[in-house]
């Protein structure tokens, strides 16, 4: 295993970023029940859900977000509609 350099990690911040802007978004197209946070709220959601999913793809499946590929779409929409539906259910306790 190599080690990354910076520029390396940061372009991959970086894509997982930005895919979880486009994923937050399709997420909430998804589930379209209404959410109080807007377009930053599914601005937020996107980043975390792509962290979520990488995080969870890469330790189940052994694959995360990876780059501009389809797989690493559909892994941030998942990871977005899993904090989607955590969300959810910790609102609906409080």
């Amino acid at each position: 295993m190599t080690k990354k350099g910076g520029e390396e990690r940061f372009m991959d911040i970086l894509t997982w970023v930005i895919l979880g802007l486009v994923a937050g978004s399709v997420a909430n197209f998804l589930d379209p029940r209404t959410s109080s946070g807007g377009i930053l709220g599914s601005i937020v959601l996107g980043i975390v859900g792509a962290l979520v999913g990488g995080y969870l793809g890469n330790a189940i499946f052994g694959m995360g977000v990876t780059g501009f590929n389809f797989t690493s779409f559909l892994v941030a929409v998942a990871g977005s509609l899993v904090v989607l539906a955590v969300g959810r259910m910790l609102s609906r306790t409080a």
